[in-house]
């Protein structure tokens, strides 16, 4: 299979990693094999000059003369012809020393390292070796006399270091041929192995806003470094075809609700147009169309408060919070006059009416919409001489504090089949909310959007029985608690 690898990619990144650490790899390898090689090779070759050094020393014998002198029988030596060596006694004299000696006396030739020196001559670069030895003459006579001998003893290193040069030019070609053939089969592995995610990248480049199945490669699920990523595609796209499916739901029913909005002030217009009218019947015609016109402004604040309440963007300016307690006395304060128009009766329970202070991450407009939201809601469905129950409390048992308000009206109830759709758009479980009532099915909507904006929730609960009627719904609000000197009325 062909394929191309692009100088940003991934596997071309992690190809250059892999051969430049093979790379060095190989470096090290080469420098520790000279290391190794010198040593090994160096030290046989030092065994090498004292063995031939220690037979030049057996080289040296008695001279018999009234001296007592030494010499160096030369006959039975086999030194090799490029080999250089000198003998000295103990006065400085030469014993005896190769053709090809060019270097000094007795002492240390140049370069002197331990027992071992180096020495330039005949072209060649030689490695000395100096022993000292010692050489009994007449031992017969009073146990004999010791003479002290020097032997220089050098070889050319030429083909030590040629031995070097080859084993490590062996070990250097070993590791580039390595690195040659692990380079393609090293990109081939990575591309095999990054072929689930080839494959994950394909099925995500499918997905559309007409088609949201997205249904990843098994390789990728059962990958231990792209299951996070699948899992997260997975979970993203639905988030997405959920936000996606609401807000084509959103501007379907917004069209609908406009479209019937309009269409009502249109036929009003009509009405009044087919035929000469009174100044009574002009002027109630326009009072209708007025009407009309406010409950359509009224529906679009609704879809714009909706729309600003489920936005995610920061907020310009600092954090602002707000005190619910606050908030929810003036929203109280605000309705009372619309709840006795309808003989509902709001009661506040002493506990809240004697709270203090209780801030939430909530700005005061939205607090007061999401109030006036969920009261306005409760005082609606209840019927004449009903009470609507306001509780407000704190709750820390689950840790952080957190503000917890209960509305309870005493209406109907919410049959079962209708609870789960309460919080959706524009939904209207009650038929006689008519445009008489005047509801646009998107105070819950706005209620829910804010809750959850504040890292809150929202929960109803509705337990209609023909046997206790009156039972009413309950509203429930939770809100984390924040700091208090961030609180506004």
């Amino acid at each position: 299979m062909k394929f191309r690898l692009q100088p940003r990619s991934i596997a071309f990144r992690l190809i250059v990693a892999v051969l430049a650490v093979e790379l060095l790899s190989a470096i090290l390898v080469v420098v520790l094999s000279f290391g190794y090689e010198r040593h090994i090779h160096f030290r046989v070759f030092d065994v090498m000059l004292h063995g031939r050094a220690d037979s030049i020393l057996g080289a040296v014998q008695d001279a018999e003369d009234p001296g007592d002198n030494l010499m160096l029988d030369q006959a039975d030596l086999h030194i090799p012809s490029d080999d250089i060596y000198a003998v000295y006694d103990q006065s400085g004299h030469v014993l005896g020393r190769s053709p090809n000696w060019q270097g000094a006396g007795p002492g240390a030739p140049t370069h002197p390292f331990g027992d071992y020196s180096q020495l330039d001559a005949n072209g060649h670069h030689y490695r000395v070796l100096r022993i000292e030895g010692s050489r009994t003459v007449d031992p017969g006579e009073h146990g004999g006399k010791l003479r002290q001998v020097t032997i220089l003893y050098g070889s050319p290193t030429g083909r030590v270091w040629h031995a070097i040069r080859g084993a490590v030019e062996f070990y250097a070609a070993g590791s580039l041929f390595l690195l040659l053939v692990t380079g393609p089969l090293i990109a081939w592995l990575l591309h095999r192995g990054l072929l689930p995610l080839r494959q994950l990248a394909a099925l995500a480049s499918q997905v559309s806003v007409d088609a949201w199945q997205f249904s990843p490669p098994v390789s990728a699920r059962t990958t231990p470094e792209l299951a996070p990523l699948t899992h997260a595609l997975e979970s993203a796209l639905q988030r997405l075809e959920r936000s996606f499916l609401q807000q084509r739901a959103f501007v379907s029913d917004a069209a609908h609700e406009l479209k019937t909005a309009v269409a009502v002030v249109k036929s009003s217009l009509q009405l009044l147009n087919m035929k000469s009218r009174s100044v009574q019947e002009y002027k109630a015609g326009l009072e209708r169309c007025l009407a009309d016109s406010h409950r359509l402004e009224a529906l679009v604040a609704d879809m714009l408060a909706l729309a600003r309440a489920e936005s995610s963007a920061p907020r310009p300016g600092p954090h602002r919070s707000a005190d619910l307690a606050a908030c929810l006395r003036q929203t109280v304060a605000l309705l009372e006059t619309f709840a006795a128009l309808r003989n509902v009766q709001v009661h506040v329970s002493n506990r809240t009416a004697n709270q203090t202070e209780v801030p939430v991450s909530i700005p005061p407009e939205e607090c007061t919409l999401l109030l006036s939201n969920l009261l306005l809601n409760a005082i609606q469905h209840s019927p004449p001489a009903s009470t609507v129950e306001i509780d407000l409390s704190i709750d820390s048992d689950q840790g952080a504090p957190t503000a917890v308000l209960a509305i309870q009206d005493h209406g109907d109830g919410i049959p079962g089949e209708a609870l789960p759709h309460v919080f959706d758009r524009f939904y209207r479980g009650d038929p006689s909310r008519t445009r008489n009532t005047g509801g646009t099915g998107l105070g819950l909507a706005i209620a829910k959007a804010i809750a959850q904006k504040a890292a809150g929730s929202i929960d109803l609960t509705s337990q209609p029985d023909p046997a206790e009627p009156n039972q009413g719904t309950t509203v429930t609000v939770r809100l984390p608690i924040a700091s208090s000197s961030n609180a506004e009325n």
